[in-house]
């Protein structure tokens, strides 16, 4: 019996740290023997750029208006860190159309060019920011992604963009099969952080999957353009991000989230003292 394809989408406000986990964790994954396909839909083009030494890549809108479509797979798909498959999607000239469009037309492509076989254990969609409508809803709308993981921190805008990629979910998931897998808290070492992340958790219906701790190995790791599993694969940030991959291989808990109301995050909030913490530093 052929083994099922788990297709996974990444959300998270921008700025989170959503690329840089979704990279660190594929590096866990394929490290333990899995075949991964990462799929960047963001026009910025820099979610496979850890795992491919910072290779600019080509994205398949570039190669597409340079080339036309009758393009082979190669041109749009280079291997990175021990095998992993790298795509980047790419956007619209600038001023011109919808950046959404370039991950259903890449994804279109991926199919037909047959990147999708019958090897690969998981594929990733590192999705921008924390859009939901449209193009960029397109791999939990059309069903492409089954699973969602959420990045956020403590921090009131990465939970508030988090409760509202919640509402996209619920309503994708009444016409198909998505759910949500939980919350990967990057953190952002902000008062009582892991309490105030796993209760927001608990508000949606799901779970806390993974704490990734702040810790500036990650940045020096970045600058020379690598994951932290590459880059010193001995630290103790590596270990960390192999234990989300673990969670993530393991994880059986998919919901419906249940999104809150904006009243109701504030009192979360309150309640974990971090609405004090804010005003405090308006008043500095």
């Amino acid at each position: 019996m052929a083994k099922e394809l788990r297709q996974i989408a990444i959300y998270g406000k921008g700025g989170i740290g959503k690329s840089t986990t979704t990279q660190n964790l594929t590096a866990g994954l394929v490290e333990g023997g899995k075949k991964v396909m990462v799929v960047g839909c963001d026009p910025k083009a820099d979610s496979t750029r850890l795992l491919l030494g910072g290779l600019a890549q080509k994205t398949v809108l570039d190669t597409l208006r340079e080339e036309g479509d009758d393009i082979d797979l190669d041109l749009i798909l280079k291997e990175g860190f021990k095998g992993t498959r790298c795509v980047e999607s790419g956007g619209p000239e600038p001023g011109v159309g919808c950046a959404g469009r370039g991950i259903i037309t890449s994804i279109g492509l991926l199919e037909r060019l047959g990147a999708y076989t019958d090897d690969l254990d998981y594929v990733f969609y590192d999705v921008l920011g924390d859009v939901v409508c449209g193009g960029f809803a397109m791999p939990i709308r059309e069903g492409k992604a089954k699973e969602i993981y959420i990045v956020a921190s403590g921090e009131m805008m990465a939970l508030y963009a988090a409760n509202n990629i919640s509402k996209g979910i619920a309503r994708y998931a009444r016409q198909g099969g998505v759910r949500l897998g939980g919350i990967i808290c990057n953190s952002r070492n902000v008062d009582r952080e892991v309490e105030v992340v796993r209760a927001f958790a608990k508000e949606l219906g799901t779970q806390m999957i993974h704490f990734v701790p702040r810790d500036n190995v990650v940045q020096r790791a970045e600058i020379r353009k690598k994951t932290v599993i590459e880059y010193d694969p001995k630290c103790h940030q590596a270990d960390e991000y192999r234990e989300l991959a673990k969670k993530i291989e393991e994880n059986e808990m998919f919901v419906i989230p249940k999104p809150i109301t904006q009243d109701r995050l504030e009192e979360i909030l309150v309640e974990y003292g971090l609405m004090d913490a804010l005003e405090d530093d308006y008043r500095i």
